[in-house]
């Protein structure tokens, strides 16, 4: 089964050159789940909207993302550049420099993310509201 399409509509898929297999993160083994988990996860958004911004060396990018890990950042750069949204340069230097930047997908990608917390981060008093006013509904004794 491919992204949420049975065994014979693949392979009919397969054999005409033209159609691609449709994505389906609702698919259970469809593999737009992991690499959206990986783009959406809490490493992952913020790794590429700071690449948005520009090359970045490990140390610096590191430094952007407050709070994350080297093993994370690690984990979450290699499964960004496998999913070809980071682009991965050795720099001929002594000792060896390696920079992060976005791909094309990646920028794309990234420029969707941004949208996405520009919008929570300009409603952020009516979420601390609903978040007080809930707070204070639960404290209330039944």
């Amino acid at each position: 089964m491919i992204c949420g399409m049975s065994e014979p509509a693949a392979a009919e898929s397969r054999d005409d050159g033209d159609l691609q297999p449709e994505a389906d993160v609702f698919a259970r083994r469809c593999t737009s789940r992991a690499t959206l988990q990986t783009v959406t996860g809490r490493w992952g958004i913020l790794a590429l909207a700071a690449l948005s911004e520009g090359s970045y060396r490990f140390n610096a990018l590191r430094r952007r993302v407050d709070g994350v890990s080297e093993r994370m950042l690690s984990q979450t750069l290699q499964a960004l550049e496998r999913d070809g949204l980071v682009h991965r340069e050795v720099l001929e230097a002594i000792p060896p420099r390696v920079e992060y930047s976005l791909t094309p997908l990646g920028i794309e990608v990234a420029n969707r993310l941004l949208d996405l917390i520009e919008l929570v981060e300009s409603h952020m008093p009516e979420v601390h509201a609903a978040q007080q006013d809930y707070d204070a509904r639960r404290r209330r004794p039944l």
